[in-house]
């Protein structure tokens, strides 16, 4: 079996019950986990060495909510100052033309960009499945992840309601109850894995409570519980959409939730942005989680979430880059920063501190997504573990504090060590993958896609209006 030394680390930040953190000592990894963790030097024998001179070593980072195939989409000019409706019927018009390379290889660009910034699980939200499509387009992004290493809690995304209906996508990218629920089913029972070290866990998410039926929302959170899976949606992220709840459903967001089984432990929900001192409460009782999207809240002028509250409640608080449609990134260390930044907006007693934020984007996540065998070091955890060198001119004149130094400067480089599953994955900055073909043919599909949606609406798309 094969042995990993990690040594002499600047830092290392565990993330534990304790929030230990040393200069020095040493991480081992055997197979898939960390066997031995300390402050002390290791003596024994290994197979492979890092020398983390002068880097700080953590978990790797946790992504709770993605729209990987947005990142097709990112910056077009038509909808760069569009606030969530507007700007969702206008993409619809583009992503109702992604086929299955589309799929894929945005899968993989996201994915990449991400384990770049120092993320070792994500999940992530298909909720299209054009008719003219693959309906097994959740698999294509399975193949995707397991050809990069990274661990990967998809969600099976699901919308019913289209215009005809009273929602806001066009026909073709919706599909009737019956479809989802069987998908959701075949999903489960071949990509499903409960055990502790799982690569794959498939979760089911309807796209928002105003994009399907009531009737599906109970049957998904029905088939969650039955299954024992996390399950997970959009919520309360625009007044917009509280306006459009109260209207349709005679209630504000939450509460229509509540009253369909979701306000539950298995669940946790994105943006959570305009919810009430009751909701809160009640999310926090239950060990609901909410993914916080910081960069996207604020490039759609969403609002700032009440992040403290929820985590005094709590709620288990974790982070999302959210689509690259709404982000234009998928960076976790700019999303943790941005985190930490957004606090400061409000009130000096809701600030969020470094550590809070890189605790957010490590345990919060794993707790979010329903797991407690990723997100902290310690013995007997899987070996997911993000090392940053701070040897670089960004980090000049920080590192009286090198954690803090990680949130509180921009890091202008890749990270330098990326294990995943007891796999390096990144070393010294590097994939195995060729990025470069994989930037030329995610730039030809993107203006594919733009170019079709023209011709297909009319609609100049490269032109802010």
């Amino acid at each position: 079996m094969k042995k990993i030394l990690i040594k002499n680390p600047s830092i290392i930040a565990t993330m534990n019950d304790k929030m230990e953190e040393w200069s020095g000592g040493h991480i081992l990894i055997e197979e898939d986990k960390i066997v031995s963790i300390g402050k002390q030097p290791y003596t024994g024998v290994f197979d492979e060495e890092i020398d983390a001179s002068g880097m700080v070593v953590l978990p790797g980072f946790i992504n709770t909510h993605h729209h990987l195939f947005q990142s097709l989409t990112r910056n077009i000019p038509r909808m760069q100052d569009e606030e969530l409706f507007p700007w969702l019927v206008d993409h619809y018009e583009v992503w109702r033309e992604v086929n299955d390379e589309a799929i894929f290889t945005s899968a993989k660009t996201g994915l990449v960009e991400m384990m770049l910034s120092g993320v070792s699980t994500s999940s992530d939200h298909l909720y299209l499945f054009p008719s003219k499509c693959n309906n097994e387009l959740i698999d294509i992004e399975i193949k995707a992840a397991q050809e990069l290493g990274i661990r990967f809690q998809p969600t099976r995304g699901s919308m019913s309601l289209s215009k005809k209906d009273g929602g806001l996508p066009p026909d073709d990218v919706v599909q009737t109850e019956e479809e989802i629920m069987k998908d959701s089913l075949r999903l489960i029972d071949k990509y499903h894995d409960p055990n502790d070290g799982a690569m794959i866990r498939i979760s089911l998410a309807p796209c928002s409570p105003f994009s399907v039926t009531s009737k599906l929302m109970k049957q998904t959170a029905e088939l969650a519980k039955e299954k024992n899976l996390m399950f997970h949606t959009h919520l309360a992220e625009t007044i917009d959409e509280e306006n459009f709840c109260i209207e349709k459903f005679g209630d504000r967001p939450a509460a229509y939730l509540e009253s369909l089984g979701w306000i539950s432990g298995n669940c946790w929900v994105a943006h959570a942005v305009h919810l009430s001192d009751e909701e809160v409460s009640k999310m926090g009782k239950c060990g609901m989680g909410i993914s916080h999207c910081p960069s996207s809240n604020m490039r759609l002028g969403s609002g700032i979430a009440r992040i403290k509250e929820m985590l005094n409640a709590g709620v288990s608080v974790s982070l999302g880059v959210d689509g690259s449609a709404s982000n234009d990134s998928s960076n976790m260390l700019s999303e943790i920063r941005q985190a930490m930044l957004l606090s400061r907006l409000r009130e000096s007693e809701f600030w969020l501190t470094a550590r809070e934020v890189l605790r957010i984007a490590t345990r919060g996540g794993a707790a979010a997504l329903g797991r407690n065998d990723i997100g902290e070091l310690t013995v007997g955890k899987q070996a997911d573990i993000a090392i940053f060198s701070q040897n670089h001119l960004e980090y000049a004149g920080s590192l009286s504090d090198p954690l803090a130094a990680l949130v509180f400067t921009q890091r202008m480089r890749p990270i330098d060590h990326l294990i995943i599953n007891g796999i390096p994955q990144i070393k010294n900055g590097e994939t195995n993958i060729d990025t470069e073909q994989l930037i030329i043919n995610h730039n030809r599909i993107s203006a594919e896609l733009i170019s079709r949606a023209q011709q297909n609406t009319g609609i100049n798309f490269l032109r802010s209006e």
